[in-house]
């Protein structure tokens, strides 16, 4: 898979020395060896693109597919299934072709710059009274748990229209199904009967009454060729939504005020110029570098990467993060630069499969950033940027808390 097939394999994910800094090896890999080979937690190989065009190049290419279903696709957790990657949910959702764009088209309608707008001012209103709760409590305290867990949660329920009063058993399911390394077979299989059965239910309740929310017009919806989406269909694109749109906007959140206030000279350029708030989002998510395992691919033929012939049957991860830090697409990328335009980062990948909530989870981010500088322009980290700890053992990098005061 690399271009030595004599170097050693890597262990993956890669780490950095803290949890705010990139893996050292990036820098290398892109310079040596753009094509690494890596083991993951299942013990299983893959191959690892860290340079910007290799991996933009491979998230457009149709012939490198999301779906990890196949007998020789690597299996990233370390069950036997491989995890969520490689569960029903990747073989339900269609992945590539006309089945694939039709599901987009059906769910993208709910998703655009447009209809997230519109969902500004409830974003707003429930930061507000989260901070409320926070700052009632008193400092030092976890926005993690205050305000980087509880908001996005709840804003992927209100669009379904599944009560967040039910979020905790969202957040145990999603931790579980998102788990590399500290569940058992037996432990996944449960928490996807679990999640399936409830998001079956809810199915069945719209089927029966219609209901304006996301969930009940995908249930009713149809294409221009008279197209619905199945009942299965249904139930894994609500779990795909709560999963990826809770735990990844969490993180995210949690991530980026601490890169803004690791080097406090950051949020003190916000509070002058608040202005910068929609480009210090994106900056924060290119300099992202702990968000996971980062983009599974699998090749059902031969393909050539960056020199590299790649065999039928490999499975490919793109990092998404090592190409935000390459220096053939970014001036000194190793440097937050909270003004930076353009700036081309691939968090949401790239080509016809790129994120399709990315709308929504800008105007999160934007949301959480604009209420914080005005609530709590006083925010500091309550600990060494350098002491932070790792979420460990999940397909989606985070803290494990962001200890703050004001």
């Amino acid at each position: 898979m690399s271009r030595s097939q004599d170097e050693p394999s890597l262990t993956y994910p890669l780490r950095g020395g803290t949890a705010l800094e990139p893996p050292p090896e990036w820098a290398t890999l892109r310079q040596e060896c753009p094509v690494a080979r890596v083991t993951l937690p299942s013990g299983d190989e893959a191959a690892l693109l860290t340079r910007y065009e290799d991996v933009r190049q491979v998230l457009s290419d149709r012939r490198f597919s999301r779906r990890l279903t196949a007998d020789d696709a690597a299996r990233m957790a370390d069950h036997e299934s491989g995890g969520v990657f490689n569960s029903d949910m990747a073989l339900a959702i269609p992945e590539s072709g006309a089945a694939h764009r039709r599901w987009r088209r059906m769910l993208g309608r709910w998703l655009t710059a447009e209809r997230v707008a519109a969902l500004r001012p409830g974003i707003e209103a429930r930061t507000e009274r989260l901070v409320d709760d926070m700052v009632e409590q008193g400092h030092p305290a976890d926005l993690r748990a205050h305000l980087a867990f509880p908001l996005p949660v709840w804003v992927v329920c209100e669009l379904l229209g599944v009560p967040d009063a039910h979020h905790d058993r969202f957040a145990r399911w999603s931790d579980t199904l998102l788990n590399l390394t500290r569940c058992t077979q037996e432990e996944f299989d449960a928490a996807q009967d679990d999640f399936v059965d409830y998001l079956g239910a809810q199915v069945h309740a719209r089927q029966e009454e219609p209901s304006d929310d996301l969930l009940g017009a995908l249930v009713t919806a149809r294409d221009t060729d008279g197209h619905r989406l199945s009942e299965r269909e249904l139930v894994f694109t609500g779990q795909a939504l709560l999963v990826a749109g809770h735990e990844t906007t969490m993180n995210v959140i949690a991530k980026m005020v601490a890169l803004l206030l690791a080097d406090r000279r950051r949020w003190e350029r916000l509070l002058a110029d608040p202005s910068l708030v929609p480009t210090a989002v994106e900056e924060a998510l290119r300099f992202d570098a702990d968000p996971g395992v980062g983009m599974p691919r699998y090749l059902g033929e031969e393909a050539e990467i960056a020199g590299t012939v790649l065999p039928p049957g490999t499975t490919v991860l793109c990092s998404a993060a090592a190409a935000n830090r390459d220096e053939s697409a970014f001036v000194a990328p190793g440097e937050m630069a909270l003004d930076r335009s353009p700036n081309p980062h691939l968090a949401f990948g790239a080509g016809p499969q790129s994120c399709l909530g990315q709308a929504l989870a800008r105007t999160v981010l934007r949301t959480v950033l604009d209420v914080l500088l005005r609530r709590l322009p006083s925010l500091e980290l309550a600990a060494p940027a350098a002491d932070l700890r790792r979420l460990e053992g999940l397909a989606v990098g985070g803290l494990r808390e962001v200890p703050v005061r004001w």
